[in-house]
């Protein structure tokens, strides 16, 4: 595997994000990066069946996971603690399922209306950023269904997963304070 190719695809992919959401410092907490790492397989699990016929929704959905897990977190850390052995991801995907997870997401975990100015904002948002990772997969024109495949995709989803904490952090009006 070429691990500098990888971090590099990613280090691009990440501020090629931050310039279309218009996102100058990237807000994140090591526990929330720490949670994606334990659930990333339950998503790539939902949305690794949906590239191929939803490739825009396989990498967006997991924008919403990061913005439903930063407002959690933000509500109370202990709302991402599995519950009767169900992680955080799973009790989000089952209450709609997965095709639905955005909506369930700005709904009833942000709590905006569909049709509200928020929510289509974040909706742009989500499909501008997930525009940015499917284009940022095909520039690399790598072999479909391969290893490297793979990886490069998890590395995209892994950074939209990052834009949704740091948009929704962002929201909430957190900020970056340098401690002396």
């Amino acid at each position: 595997m070429d691990f500098e190719f990888l971090n590099q695809y990613e280090s691009t992919l990440l501020q090629n994000m931050m310039r279309a959401a218009s996102v100058e410092t990237l807000l994140e907490t090591d526990d929330l990066t720490k949670l994606w790492d334990r659930i990333a397989p339950e998503y790539m699990v939902d949305a690794v069946p949906n590239i191929a016929q939803y490739p825009l929704v396989s990498i967006a959905w997991a924008g919403y996971v990061g913005m439903a897990f930063a407002h959690l977190w933000d509500k109370d850390v202990h709302l991402l603690d599995d519950v009767d052995g169900l992680s955080v991801y799973a009790r989000l995907r089952s209450a709609r399922g997965f095709d639905e997870m955005d909506e369930h997401v700005v709904e009833d975990v942000l709590g905006f209306l569909l049709t509200s100015s928020t929510a289509l904002r974040i909706d742009d948002t989500m499909r501008s950023l997930s525009r940015v990772g499917l284009d940022s997969i095909r520039h690399e024109a790598i072999e479909p269904q391969t290893e490297m495949a793979f990886h490069v995709y998890a590395r995209t989803v892994r950074t939209m997963f990052r834009l949704g904490v740091s948009l929704e952090l962002a929201r909430l009006k957190y900020h970056l304070t340098r401690v002396q």
